[in-house]
Formats: C-alpha cells, sequence, structure tokens
C-alpha cells in the first residue's frame, strides 16, 4: 500500500488513528520522495547580459601554462584538452566576450601536444568599463576560472587592428634537457650552423595539405648553455642542466624538436657537427632523411616580443600566480631530490659508470646498429607532396607562419 504523502494531510491527530502499516508506507514514500530530490540536478541558470549596452576594448593578454597534460595550444573537435578551450570557457563564463567568432580572436604562437609557454599572446575584444582608472580586474576574473597550470599573468590595452599573431616581432623558444653524456661544446658548435635565413623543409614537419610550401625562416640566434649546477651531485656534472634558446620571427612546424633531434645526435657524437650544413643545402639533400623527433616536454615557447604593449600587471593576481607556481616547484623538486638521493645510493653498487640522463629526449624506437642520417630512407619530395595534394584538390595555398 502506497500513499501520496501531503504534509498538509496528516497532522498528529491523524496519524494517531492510522495502523502500522499505512504508517510504514508513509515513511517509506517519504524517503523516495527525498531521494529524488537530492538527486536533481541543481543548475544555475546561466547569466546573459546584453553586450550592446557595455563598453568594449582590444586587448592583449600574457598567458603561461603548463602543456604536459593538453593536447596542445589550439581548440580540437576530437578533445576538450586544450588551453584554448579552457580560455574561452572561461571567457564566455564571465561575460568578457560574447563568442569566439566575434571577438576578433588572434593568437601569438600555435605550441604542440605537451609544450609549455611561459609568455603566449592571445589579441581578442572585450567587455570593458570604459574607465581605464577603474577598469575590470581581467586577470583575476579569468584565473578564477582557469586551472591551475593556465594563468594570465598580464593584459594591455591595443589599437583594434592589433594582432598578437601578425604584430609580434620575434618569438624565443626554449628547450631544456640534463647534460648526461652529451657534449656541450660540440652542440653548440653546430647550432649556429640553423642561424641565418635557410629552407628549412629537412628540420620540420612538411604541411604542404595546408598550403605550406615554402620553408624559408630566419633565425636570428641561438645558443646552449649551462643553466643550473646541481649540487646534489656535486661530484658528477652528468646531472646539470642545459638550455638551448632560439630566437626568431616565425617558426614551421616541428621545426624546434627536429633541430633538437639532430642536436641530439651531435652531442652522442654520432652526426657530424657540419650535419646541419648538409640538411640545410636543399640541392644537395632535397629530401628530409627519417628521424624521430625530440620530446615536447622541455620545450618552451618562452617570450614574444611586441612593441608599444604596455602591460598591465594586477599585484593582487601575480601574488597569487607566483604562489601556485612556488607550490608547483616545491612539489616537483622534492620528488627531484627524493630520485637523486635514489640514484646516488644505487650508483655506489656497479663500478660501471652509467650516463643515460639524455637517451629519453629522441622518442622512438632505438637502433641497436646507429645509421647516419643522410644514409637512411627519406621522405617523399616537396614538389611530389605539392602534386600529390593539387590531384587530390586537397592544397590551400596559405600563409601558416608560427
Amino acid at each position: 500500500m502506497s500513499l501520496e504523502v501531503d504534509s498538509d494531510n496528516y497532522d498528529l491527530e491523524n496519524l494517531n488513528h492510522l495502523t502500522k502499516e499505512e504508517l510504514i508506507s508513509i515513511i517509506l514514500d517519504l524517503k523516495e520522495q527525498n531521494r529524488k530530490k537530492l538527486g536533481r540536478k541543481i543548475t544555475k541558470p546561466k547569466r546573459t547580459i546584453d553586450f550592446t549596452k557595455y563598453h568594449k576594448r582590444h586587448v592583449v593578454f600574457k598567458i603561461l601554462y603548463l602543456g604536459w597534460d593538453y593536447h596542445g595550444f589550439a581548440t580540437q573537435d576530437v578533445s576538450e584538452k586544450t588551453i584554448e578551450y579552457e580560455l574561452f570557457r572561461a571567457l564566455t563564463i564571465c561575460c568578457l566576450i560574447e563568442s569566439r567568432q566575434t571577438s576578433n580572436y588572434h593568437r601569438c604562437g600555435r605550441t604542440d601536444k605537451g609544450v609549455s609557454s611561459f609568455s603566449q599572446v592571445i589579441s581578442l575584444t572585450v567587455r570593458s568599463n570604459g574607465d581605464d582608472s577603474e577598469e575590470l580586474p581581467y586577470c583575476k576574473m579569468l584565473n578564477r576560472l582557469l586551472p591551475k597550470d593556465i594563468r594570465v599573468v598580464a593584459w594591455g590595452p591595443v589599437k583594434d587592428d592589433f594582432s598578437a599573431r601578425f604584430d609580434c616581432g620575434s618569438r624565443t623558444y626554449k628547450y631544456w634537457f640534463p647534460r648526461g653524456d652529451l657534449d656541450v661544446d660540440l652542440m653548440n658548435q653546430a647550432i649556429q650552423q640553423v642561424v641565418g635565413t635557410h629552407d628549412f623543409r629537412n628540420l620540420c614537419k612538411m604541411d604542404v595539405a595546408n598550403g605550406v610550401v615554402q620553408f624559408y625562416r630566419r633565425i636570428t640566434s641561438a645558443d646552449i648553455k649551462i643553466c643550473s649546477e646541481n649540487n646534489q651531485f656535486s661530484k658528477n656534472r652528468d646531472y646539470d642542466m642545459c638550455e638551448l634558446t632560439i630566437v626568431g620571427k616565425a617558426f614551421l612546424w616541428h621545426q624546434i624538436r627536429c633541430i633538437v633531434s639532430v642536436l641530439i645526435l651531435v652531442g652522442c657524437r654520432k652526426e657530424n657537427p657540419n650535419i646541419f650544413k648538409d640538411l640545410l643545402n636543399i640541392e644537395n639533400c632535397p629530401r628530409k632523411p627519417q628521424y624521430c623527433l625530440a620530446s615536447d616536454l622541455p620545450l618552451n615557447l618562452f617570450d614574444c616580443q611586441f612593441e608599444n604593449v604596455n602591460w598591465v600587471i594586477e599585484d593582487e593576481s601575480i601574488s597569487e600566480v607566483i604562489t601556485s607556481l612556488q607550490c608547483s616547484w616545491a612539489t616537483h623538486m622534492i620528488k627531484a631530490t627524493m630520485l637523486g638521493e635514489m640514484l646516488k645510493n644505487t650508483e655506489t653498487l656497479t663500478e660501471n659508470k652509467v650516463n643515460n640522463q639524455s637517451i629519453w629526449l629522441i622518442q622512438g624506437v632505438k637502433s641497436k646498429i646507429y645509421q647516419p642520417l643522410l644514409k637512411r630512407p627519406a621522405s617523399a619530395s616537396l614538389e611530389n607532396r605539392i602534386q600529390y595534394y593539387t590531384k587530390k584538390g586537397k592544397l590551400k595555398l596559405e600563409c601558416n607562419e608560427k
């Protein structure tokens, strides 16, 4: 027996006249009704505003992110795990923009899966208070909604026609790696060969299907240095950290990681330091030899340079960013210190010296017998790729600088 429970119809006098079975039925019905109420998903009504009633301004945001757990910067149809997805989710929730399509959006760089940035820059048009002295706290608003590994560190007002992509004067990438058994001096000698204007088709992933058919880029500087001496291994300099810095105006798809891959082979003394000259000589080497990419983990879009941008730093927000980074640093340093002690103890168990700290930097299966780059099978030439995609009707000639 089931009774529809209505609190208005059951006072103490009525309940006293009910049988034990009827009371049990009422209790069970009340329990079921409460369960259903608790199970209902309570959703707050989506905040909507009339953007026509608000001031707007074109701004730039400087963003840092740890890309290790993301599928790249740019939005993808198959994954929400991208930096851009999180940025636009935050921008729309706090009603700074109406939509991506109407925001006049540009990004400075398009980093790949696993790649981080200390200074990514985007430009777009956002809602404004219309008063510079009391402008919206953009960094605070966005950081409240973004994941901890994505932070907005500064913003700045710019002209309406400013583009984070096309107005960037130069981009700096850094790549960190352990010294291990690598010959850093030899690597530094080799990397100087990429400085200048060259055709980098053999040191990138050729994206012909998307209209990239010319591969000339200019690198203004490149160098490697020991950036951190590991005092935990005071008698073993193989645990020191190295830093590769490359500066240029624009870069090709996977260009840095291809350069690093070849550079590691030079550091291992498997390739001659002049290998870059050979790969950049398109007449003698028109087809890219097959080799694996360097790891994405150590790569960072370190800096993007712009003229006439006055960055606004929000003190409260930047303090929160620093605190968050300090906590992450402490967590990883504790783990690194523990691993260091494990290594020191384990290394005492053998007289053989093992220096494989950098062996993981190049992805893919390691061959037991090394084959020099210029003797390996090569990929299709640029001309063959253009011909293939033209026949398929898929070739769209576009400018595709990063």
